[in-house]
């Protein structure tokens, strides 16, 4: 790889591997590897093990369960557990999301089609509108919603009874939720990023459903670039089997996954040429920082909102980048992971450079 390149302008910037959120074949193929209950599902262990209880419990009184929120980035697994909920419970579910979602009358015209005990799955909860999500605190917490009918002084609000039914928000914003709506929901789990151990799980038994013969080397090579998310562990595998077929003998060694990804760009921390391409003109045009967001997006040709919600949150959690009051800064890490040398950073009274003293 040519650390030495210029930064790719924004039309040049191939489809990226390394994305969080699905497309239609992403979609597609996660339904066919989805797990089927709480047993199947890999990782995300103290969430598994709470929620195993909160449904064997509902089983047991013989009723619903008590209305579930999930957080966490994109790829986690929410929308999974969500059908699980309803595969565990024997109840049909209900999808759809909070964009869709923009006025009361939607959310009612959901809630009154439930059946008794339905899961309804509501992805991006925080992202629906106000007036529904009024709505749906009293649906939430008394299973009635009132409708109202007609306009001005004459209108009338009729109340309609619900049968008891249990909704499952997830959310990549959990902060965006009103408390109000926070607080109607009785279990609540958070979603973390996947160890390399558990995508190496979740790579091995994709690969068995896929009929893909794969190494424990490749596995692992594949689960250290896939940035701690099952789809994207999903997605390289994909793109590595089709490697091997074209260019190998089929079988996923771990060089045959190394040299498939330097195809895709996609390097061993699981980079891609857009991350790179910010490190480098953080790096090489301005030593590092601190520079702002909006200077460092016109130097990789990109939109500043690209940059601040696609390629940075990574690079921070990696360590490799920082967000300071002055600007971007690269750390030390970000300098050894592109090969170059940091500058020597003059320290002031009392204080280390850049980098220590």
């Amino acid at each position: 790889m040519n650390w030495d390149e210029p930064a790719p302008a924004a039309d040049e910037l191939p489809e990226r591997l390394v994305r969080s959120d699905a497309d239609g074949e992403d979609q597609a193929v996660e339904a066919a590897l989805r797990p089927k209950d709480l047993g199947e599902f890999v990782g995300q262990e103290r969430v598994r093990q709470q929620l195993d209880l909160v449904l064997k419990a509902a089983k047991k009184r013989g009723g619903t369960a008590d209305h579930v929120l999930l957080s966490g980035a994109p790829g986690l697994g929410k929308t999974t557990l969500s059908m699980i909920i309803a595969a565990e419970m024997g109840a049909p579910i209900r999808i759809t999301s909070g964009p869709a979602i923009q006025h009361a009358g939607d959310l009612a015209a959901i809630l009154s089609s439930l059946q008794e005990g339905e899961v309804l799955f509501l992805d991006e909860i925080h992202r629906m509108s106000r007036p529904a999500e009024e709505m749906l605190y009293m649906a939430m917490e008394d299973f009635r919603v009132d409708v109202i009918v007609g306009k001005g002084p004459g209108a009338t609000a009729i109340p309609l009874e619900l049968p008891p039914f249990t909704l499952v928000g997830a959310t990549t914003r959990a902060g965006l939720l009103p408390p109000p709506l926070r607080d109607r929901f009785g279990f609540t789990g958070h979603m973390e990023f996947y160890a390399p151990a558990e995508l190496e799980r979740v790579i091995h038994r994709s690969a068995r459903l896929l009929d893909v013969e794969l190494e424990g080397e490749g596995g692992a090579e594949i689960a250290g670039r896939s940035r701690g998310t099952p789809r994207i562990a999903n997605r390289l595998l994909r793109r590595v089997r089709d490697y091997a077929q074209v260019r190998a003998d089929g079988r996923i060694t771990r060089e045959i996954a190394v040299q498939a990804l330097e195809v895709y760009e996609v390097d061993a921390r699981g980079l891609d040429r857009l991350d790179r391409a910010v490190l480098r003109a953080l790096l090489q045009l301005f030593g590092g920082g601190p520079v702002g967001l909006s200077t460092l997006a016109v130097a990789v040709g990109e939109e500043r909102e690209t940059v601040e919600e696609v390629a940075e949150p990574f690079l921070v959690r990696e360590g490799l980048l920082a967000r300071t009051p002055r600007g971007r800064v690269a750390t030390r890490a970000a300098w050894t992971h592109l090969g170059l040398v940091p500058p020597q950073q003059p320290a002031g009274p009392g204080q280390g450079g850049l980098f220590g003293p």
